[in-house]
C-alpha cells in the first residue's frame, strides 16, 4: 500500500492511503501532552484538507508503538477533539492495536471514554490490512 507522508515528529507521523483511502496516524512511542495534541490536531487539519478530493476518506490510527497516555490527554481526546473529528465528518476510527501493555492499557482506557462521548464508532484491529478493510467496508 503506497504512503504519502504529510507529517513528521519523532514520536509520530500522518500518512495518507490514497488507495484506502484514509488518513493515518502512525505512532511512534510516547507522546507528552503538548506533542499528543499537537499531532492529533495537525492530523484533523489534514483530514478536513485531504477530505474533498477523498469523501469516502478514513481515519486510522496505527497504534502498534503507542505509548502510555495521561487521563488528562484522554479525556481531552475523548471529548474536545472527539467532538471537532465528528463534526469534521468522521464517524469512525479504527485503532491498530498497541504491541506493548502501556498502550494497551492507555488505549482501552480511551476507547471506553471515547464510546461515553458517543460521537465516533471505534474498531480495533490486528493489523494494517484488517484496518484497510474496515475503512473500506465502512466507506
Amino acid at each position: 500500500m503506497s504512503e504519502i507522508q504529510l507529517h513528521a515528529e519523532s514520536y509520530g507521523a500522518l500518512l495518507l492511503l490514497p488507495q484506502v483511502p484514509c488518513l493515518m496516524v502512525r505512532w511512534h512511542g510516547f507522546a507528552n501532552s503538548r506533542n499528543l495534541r499537537q499531532l492529533l490536531n495537525k492530523a484533523l487539519e489534514l483530514y478536513q484538507q485531504y477530505a474533498p478530493r477523498y469523501p469516502r476518506l478514513g481515519w486510522v490510527s496505527d497504534a502498534r508503538r503507542f505509548g502510555a497516555m495521561l487521563p488528562a490527554d484522554q479525556d481531552w481526546a475523548a471529548v474536545d477533539w472527539n467532538r471537532r473529528a465528528y463534526a469534521a465528518g468522521i464517524r469512525r476510527a479504527v485503532f491498530i492495536s498497541p504491541n506493548n501493555v502501556f498502550g494497551q492499557i492507555a488505549l482501552q482506557q480511551l476507547t471506553h471514554k471515547m464510546e461515553q462521548a458517543a460521537y465516533l464508532r471505534i474498531t480495533h484491529v490486528a493489523s494494517p490490512e484488517a484496518a484497510w478493510q474496515q475503512v473500506l467496508a465502512t466507506a
